[in-house]
């Protein structure tokens, strides 16, 4: 989360008019994240998060994600609840934005991650594929293997600058996934963004996923993988393989994994390294000067895609 767009207080006043939530008490930005702009509200009614998308949210993307999380929230997946105006509309426009309201989520995401923390999501992330099984709206991953090319050929040219290199080692790997990606693959909703900053615990109870503005339908395994590189790698670089092993093992006690599946992961694991080196590599390559957020190390994806190159099975995961 970020803060963008700034809101004045009489066009906030305006904005929070429309919604029964009472008078607005007070209105923080949230520094975190690199999406879109978030606030802390507070109104008579209690604690809300509002939410301005900014312009790498594609406007017809938003009601896929609002409903998803109504479809969740409705299935007992904890997450964010977008409020309905006293239209019955979530989503509205502020300072120029599309903007929706949604409820305040209990909890902080841990900055130290331990193994308890990948048990837990483990679990929670299995239980929210099995409550999206139904979910009828569906959105392409435009962030997947069809999207990798034409983001690495932005970047290609000037892809040396960060490592040199770079560029050839990127173009190799894709080369390599273009050929191997896997197909056929159990799929659905998947949040494909659970990061450890989008993951609530409260003590060693987790207490719900936040951020659905990359959710869409792929490969469940895919979110899996995604969750690998995201909590499995320790500060310097290491794998932790106990990590692995509790995530992995508290998943598919809730949703049992296909041979198939668990034979893919190593390349579901090398595509998403890639993904995240890009998207980062493409941030670092054009973040703008004076910028509030700062851009995020691709070359941290670089070191994990380096090691999932090196697996040959399940078994490096923790698994048989």
């Amino acid at each position: 989360m970020a803060v963008y767009t700034e809101v004045s207080d009489e066009d906030l006043a305006d904005f929070a008019a429309q919604y029964a939530i009472g008078a607005v008490l007070s209105c923080k930005g949230i520094a975190e994240g690199v999406e879109n702009s978030n606030f802390m509200l507070v109104a008579e009614t209690g604690t809300y998060i509002l939410t301005l998308y900014e312009k790498r949210v594609r406007r017809e993307d938003l009601p896929f994600f609002l409903t998803l999380m109504e479809h969740l929230s409705a299935r007992g997946v904890e997450c964010p609840l977008p409020l309905q105006g006293t239209d019955g509309r979530a989503l509205r426009e502020l300072c120029g934005r599309p903007a929706a309201i949604v409820t305040f989520l209990s909890g902080m995401w841990p900055r130290r991650i331990a193994p308890f923390h990948c048990a837990g999501l483990g679990e929670a992330m299995a239980r929210m594929h099995m409550a999206g099984a139904d979910f009828p709206m569906r959105r392409a991953n435009n962030l997947s293997l069809a999207g990798w090319r034409p983001l690495f050929e932005a970047c290609r040219e000037r892809a040396d600058e960060v490592k040199p290199g770079l560029a050839a080692q990127l173009a190799d790997e894709l080369d390599a996934l273009e050929a191997s990606w896997p197909t056929g693959l159990p799929a659905g909703v998947i949040h494909a963004d659970l990061f450890p900053d989008n993951v609530f615990f409260r003590g060693e109870t987790l207490t719900g996923f936040i951020d659905f503005y990359f959710a869409c339908t792929d490969q469940l395994a895919y979110d899996v993988a995604v969750c690998l590189n995201a909590w499995c790698f320790e500060p310097d670089g290491q794998f932790n393989v106990t990590k692995a092993r509790l995530m992995l093992g508290s998943y598919r006690r809730v949703r049992p994994f296909l041979r198939e599946e668990l034979d893919a992961l190593p390349w579901l694991a090398r595509g998403s390294a890639l993904r995240f080196l890009l998207t980062r590599l493409y941030d670092w390559l054009n973040h703008p000067a004076g910028a509030f957020v700062r851009p995020k190390d691709p070359l941290e994806y670089l070191h994990k895609l380096r090691f999932h190159q090196q697996v040959r099975g399940p078994g490096a995961y923790g698994l048989d």
